[in-house]
C-alpha cells in the first residue's frame, strides 16, 4: 500500500509514495517497507526511538513533530499519532470491522466474565463469538495472548481481519477506559454496548489523574460511538450519567432495582468442583432458571448483563441459561482441586472493592477459616494497595501478604507498603516469593478451609523487571498439592 494512499483519511503534512508492507509502533520490528508510528504513552515517547527504527531500515515515519534523521527519511506530522493510527490501521487491514457485528463492554468490574459468558452464549447458539480482553483473545478456538486489556487499535483491526478470514462475525471486546482515553478503539462501529459498575480504580501516576477523568473516559463508549443498543446495570448510580448522549434503545439488568433483565432469588451453591450461584431471570413476563458456575451477586449480575446482550441478538433466557450451566470462567472464581476438605479458589480480584466482594462472598460458605493470599502490582496506584490491606483485614481469617506484578518496583517495598495498612490486629504474615507463599498457605488449611488466591487469576505469568516470567498458579497449586498427598 502506497504511503499517500494509507494517509489520505488523516490531517497530516508530508507526502511519499513509498511502498509500505507493514505498520509498527515496536522500533525493533522495524525494518525496510515499514512505516513507524511514533506513539507517545504514559511512560514512553516513541519519537525518542526513531532513530533506531531507522538504522533498522525504516524509511518512513509517522509523527506529531519533525524527527532529526537523513533526509531520505519521509516523515508525515499529524497532530496526534494514536487518533491517526486508529485510521490508518482500520484501512491497512481493509476495515474489517465494518464486516463483524462488535459488543463493547466496559466498567470496574465485571467485563471479563461477562464477555466471556457472552462469547459463549452466543456460539452455542449458533453466533461463533470471538473473545477480545484481559485473558486474551479467542477467534475460533485459536488462543492469543495480549499486552493490554484492549489492544493497540493497529492490534485490534489485525484481529477483526483474523476473525473474517475464520469466518467469525461477531466479536465482544473488553472496552478499558485507558482504551478510550488513548483513541484505541477510535472509528470501531460498535453495535451494542454494555455499562457494568464503577467505583475508584486506575488512579494514579501512568493511569488517570482523578476519578472524573476515569468516569469520563467510560462515558465515551456510550456518547461518542452510536451504537445501536445500550445494556446498563440499573444496581449502579452511575448509570444515569453513563446513559447520557446515548441515542439507541437501552436495555436494563439488575437484582436490587426492576430491570428489563430482573435476577430473582439468588442462592449459593456448592459442589466438590464449583462454587456458584442460582437465580430466576425475569424477563417480558417469563422466568428463566438460570445456574452460574461462579459465586456471588455479582456473579449473578455478570451473567444477567450477558444474557441481555446477547438478548440484543434475539437469544433468549432460556438459550443463555443451557450455555451458562457449563460455562466456567478461567481465573474467576475458579476452583483448584487439591487437597480433600479444603478448596483452593484463584481469582483476579486485585483492587479493594473485587477482593472485598470476593471475601464476603466466601463468607456465606461458612469456612472454618478463610485464608488470602494476595499482593500488588508495583507502579501503579498506591490506594489500591491501602484498599487491598482493608479489604483483608475486615474479611480475612488470616492473610499471607506477596509479590503480584513488581514490575520495576521491589516488591519488598510493595508487600512493606500493603503490610503498613493492614487493620490493627488483623493476623498477617510477608512472603516475598509467590510460590513460596501458595505453598505456605496451602500447609496451612484444614479441613474446612477456603484459600483464595487473589490477584493473578488468569494471568500465566508475572511481570518482573520489565519481563514476563512464566507463572502459572493454577499449576503451581496442583504441584505443591501433589507433593503433599
Amino acid at each position: 500500500m502506497k504511503l499517500n494512499d494509507l494517509v489520505q483519511h488523516i490531517p497530516h503534512t508530508g507526502a511519499s509514495d513509498a511502498e509500505i508492507a507493514a505498520i509498527t509502533y515496536d522500533s525493533r520490528k522495524a525494518a525496510a517497507g515499514s512505516l513507524f508510528v511514533c506513539l507517545v504513552g504514559a511512560w514512553l515517547d516513541g519519537h525518542t526511538y526513531a532513530a533506531s527504527a531507522y538504522k533498522n531500515g525504516c524509511r518512513a515515519f509517522l509523527c506529531e513533530h519533525p524527527l532529526d534523521l537523513p533526509a531520505d527519511a519521509a516523515q508525515i506530522i499529524t497532530a496526534d499519532t494514536r487518533a491517526a493510527l486508529a485510521v490508518i490501521g482500520a484501512d491497512f487491514y481493509g476495515n474489517p470491522a465494518d464486516q463483524l457485528h462488535i459488543i463493547g463492554i466496559t466498567g470496574t468490574k465485571g467485563k471479563t466474565t461477562t464477555a466471556l459468558l457472552t462469547a459463549a452464549i452466543m456460539t452455542e447458539a449458533g453466533l461463533p463469538c470471538a473473545y477480545i480482553g484481559s485473558n486474551g483473545v479467542d477467534i475460533a478456538g485459536v488462543h492469543e495472548n495480549t499486552a493490554n486489556t484492549t489492544p493497540e487499535s493497529l492490534e485490534l483491526h489485525r484481529l477483526f481481519r483474523k476473525m473474517l478470514d475464520a469466518n467469525v462475525h461477531h466479536v465482544v471486546l473488553e472496552v478499558s477506559s485507558q482504551a478510550l482515553r488513548h483513541n484505541r478503539v477510535d472509528g470501531i462501529p460498535f453495535e451494542v454496548v454494555a455499562f457494568t459498575n464503577l467505583s475508584e480504580d486506575h488512579i494514579g501516576p501512568g493511569e488517570h489523574p482523578d476519578f472524573e477523568d476515569y468516569k469520563n473516559a467510560k462515558h465515551r463508549l456510550f456518547a461518542d460511538y452510536q451504537a445501536r443498543e445500550m445494556v446498563y446495570n440499573a444496581d449502579d448510580d452511575t448509570s444515569a450519567f453513563m446513559r447520557t448522549g446515548f441515542g439507541g434503545h437501552q436495555t436494563s439488568y439488575g437484582i436490587e432495582r426492576a430491570a428489563d433483565y430482573h435476577g430473582t432469588a439468588l442462592a449459593q451453591f456448592r459442589s466438590e468442583t464449583a462454587l456458584g450461584i442460582d437465580f430466576l431471570c425475569e424477563h417480558s413476563g417469563s422466568s428463566t432458571a438460570v445456574r452460574v458456575l461462579s459465586p456471588g451477586e455479582f456473579s449473578a449480575s455478570d451473567a444477567l448483563c450477558a444474557i441481555a446482550l446477547c438478548g440484543a441478538f434475539g437469544i433468549s433466557p432460556a438459550q443463555a441459561a443451557q450455555a451458562l450451566a457449563h460455562t466456567p470462567v478461567q481465573g474467576r472464581f475458579e476452583v483448584v482441586e487439591g487437597l480433600p476438605g479444603r478448596t483452593f479458589i484463584v481469582d483476579y480480584s486485585h483492587n479493594g472493592l473485587s477482593l472485598t466482594s470476593a471475601l464476603k462472598t466466601l463468607r456465606v460458605y461458612k469456612p472454618h477459616k478463610l485464608i488470602c493470599v494476595f499482593g500488588s502490582v508495583g507502579g501503579r496506584t498506591q490506594v489500591r494497595r491501602r484498599e487491598l490491606a482493608e479489604a483483608a483485614g475486615a474479611y480475612a481469617d488470616y492473610s499471607i501478604i506477596t509479590s503480584d506484578n513488581p514490575d520495576c518496583e521491589p516488591p519488598e517495598h510493595v508487600i512493606e507498603e500493603i503490610a503498613s495498612h493492614m487493620p490493627e490486629g488483623a493476623p498477617y504474615t510477608c512472603i516475598t516469593d509467590r510460590r513460596d507463599a501458595i505453598r505456605a498457605a496451602i500447609e496451612m488449611a484444614e479441613d474446612g478451609d477456603i484459600v483464595l488466591f487473589a490477584g493473578k487469576g488468569h494471568e500465566d505469568y508475572q511481570l518482573i523487571e520489565g519481563k514476563k516470567v512464566h507463572f502459572v498458579e493454577r499449576e503451581i497449586i496442583k504441584e505443591i498439592c501433589a507433593g503433599l498427598k
